[in-house]
């Protein structure tokens, strides 16, 4: 009676260490593959990478849509409106640099250390920021919809 050829032992020891070397290949992808899908903190960071990356694009077309408007409803205001609007916005900028300046002389310095860095951490993170003042925004106003 003959063996079939797929009985390992009649293979000869190469074919025996090529199958071994195989067996080793395809168990070292399982590993990898097992261990890709059990990195929970590599697969959250992609998560978060790519809806910052959503909330970064939302925020650009939020932020286009914003200036759009604003340039509409500029184009539709009559020339004395728009005259007083201005010098408004003008007198408003001076109250803010008075203002600014009576913050520096009276505000004790830690305050305005921690004050600072607040603005500096809105200014660095100012898409995520104004995401999440527009999703805000939104739902709020999707709230006040549904309550009517």
């Amino acid at each position: 009676m003959t063996q079939p050829e797929d009985d390992p032992t009649t293979a000869n020891p190469e074919e025996l260490r090529e199958q071994v070397e195989q067996t080793r290949a395809e168990l070292g992808e399982t590993v990898q593959a097992l261990t890709a899908k059990a990195d929970l903190k590599n697969r959250a960071q992609g998560k978060a990478t790519a809806a910052r990356e959503q909330a970064t694009v939302k925020a650009g077309e939020l932020k286009a849509r914003a200036a759009d408007l604003t340039h509409q409803a500029r184009d539709k205001m009559p020339a004395p409106v728009r005259d007083r609007a201005n010098q408004a916005a003008e007198q408003a900028r001076l109250k803010k640099a008075q203002a600014g300046q009576l913050w520096q002389d009276r505000a004790p310095e830690p305050v305005r250390q921690k004050t600072a860095q607040g603005a500096r951490t809105a200014r660095e993170n100012r898409t995520l920021l104004l995401a999440t003042t527009g999703a805000a925004a939104l739902m709020w106003l999707a709230w006040r919809r549904r309550k009517r």
